[in-house]
C-alpha cells in the first residue's frame, strides 16, 4: 500500500513527473546549533528570534527596545531571504509576561504595511536569557511555487 503523503512516489515516476524540494539555510549569526531560516521552495522558516541588544548580546532594560529589537532581527532574517515583513503568512509570539500583550502590539503592528499575518501569542514561563518576547513564523515569498513540477519533453 502506497503512503498517500508520499509526493512523487511509483505513480509520480511513472508519469514521467519529477518533483523536487529545494531548501537553503539562512545563517545571521553563529551564535547556537540552528539556522535562522530554512526556506523549502518559496516558503521560509524562522527559527525562534528574540529581541538581544546586538552589541551586549543581552536583552535590553526597556520592553519597548526589546520588541524593536526582536523585529529588527526577524526583518533581518527575512531580507536575507528576499523578503519583507508582509510576506509573513504566520506568526508564534511566546511571551513570558501576557499583561505586555498590548505594548508587544504597539510595536509589533508598525512593521507591516499590509495585511497582518496570522498569529498565536503564547503564555510561557520562562524564555532564553531573560527575554520577554520570543518570535517564529512562516513566510511566503510572492510569485513562487512550494514544489517544481518537471515534465520530459512531449513527443512530436
Amino acid at each position: 500500500m502506497r503512503n498517500p503523503l508520499d509526493v512523487g512516489g511509483a505513480d509520480a515516476q511513472q508519469q514521467g513527473v519529477t518533483i523536487r524540494q529545494t531548501r537553503s539555510f539562512i545563517r545571521l549569526n553563529q551564535n547556537g546549533p540552528f539556522s535562522d531560516a530554512v526556506m523549502v521552495g518559496n516558503t521560509l522558516y524562522l527559527s525562534g528570534r528574540i529581541g538581544l541588544d546586538s552589541s551586549k548580546r543581552r536583552v535590553p532594560d526597556r520592553i519597548d527596545a526589546e520588541a524593536r529589537n526582536l523585529m529588527e532581527d526577524v526583518r533581518a532574517v527575512l531580507q536575507k531571504a528576499g523578503m519583507c515583513m508582509d510576506d509573513l503568512v504566520y506568526v508564534q509570539v511566546f511571551c513570558a509576561k501576557v499583561s505586555l500583550w498590548e505594548r508587544f502590539n504597539a510595536i509589533y503592528s508598525t512593521y507591516f504595511s499590509g495585511k497582518l499575518p496570522a498569529r498565536a501569542f503564547v503564555g510561557v514561563r520562562e524564555l532564553l536569557f531573560g527575554a520577554h518576547f520570543e518570535l517564529q513564523g512562516i513566510a511566503i515569498k510572492a510569485g513562487g511555487a512550494n514544489t517544481q513540477s518537471e515534465q520530459p519533453n512531449a513527443a512530436k
